[in-house]
């Protein structure tokens, strides 16, 4: 029960954390303008995303745009949400990289469901800057969940502890 608290947890922080560095945002800094943090390395910028990531969709005009991407937002993270309910239960086998994965995956899943449902669209606020080539605008929430596909990424290939066929400890693949 303990690593169940503990995972949620994790995932409302992040959701948390993700509104209020975008209300911060809103309200401290123009829409559309940008404050240059590092020249020609890291601004902060106020944007606003229709679409999904990297303004997949954004300039769709299909009124089915929105009940697209929140109808899969909710099909996703209600899908990781039961993966990481299994992962926390008492028996299970699963190791904390995967239920910090599934929960940076959900917080900032639901950080950016809220804004879609609220406004019809993600405030994006982090922008870098890699010599000439500028990444897409993103979010804590962007941040968190790519964080947590990287962990969950690294959990596969790590691979699972299997048990020994005659009792032996747990090898690892």
């Amino acid at each position: 029960m303990r690593s169940r608290v503990i995972a949620f947890g994790i995932a409302a922080l992040v959701a948390l954390a993700d509104r209020a560095t975008k209300l911060l945002v809103e309200n401290a800094l123009p829409r559309w303008d940008s404050y240059v943090v590092i020249p020609g390395v890291f601004n902060l910028v106020h944007s606003q995303n229709r679409g999904a990531a990297f303004g997949f969709l954004a300039e769709s005009a299909s009124e089915w745009r929105a009940f697209v991407l929140v109808g899969l937002s909710l099909v996703v993270t209600g899908f990781v949400f039961s993966l990481l309910w299994q992962a926390t239960r008492p028996a299970s086998q699963s190791g904390w990289t995967l239920r910090i994965a599934l929960a940076l995956i959900i917080g900032g899943a639901l950080g950016n469901l809220y804004d879609r449902l609220a406004q019809g669209s993600v405030t994006d606020f982090l922008q870098v800057f890699l010599g000439s080539y500028e990444w897409p605008s993103f979010n804590l929430a962007d941040s968190a969940i790519s964080l947590g596909a990287g962990l969950l990424l690294l959990d596969l290939l790590r691979g699972r502890r299997q048990p020994a066929e005659n009792g032996n400890a747990a090898q690892a693949h």
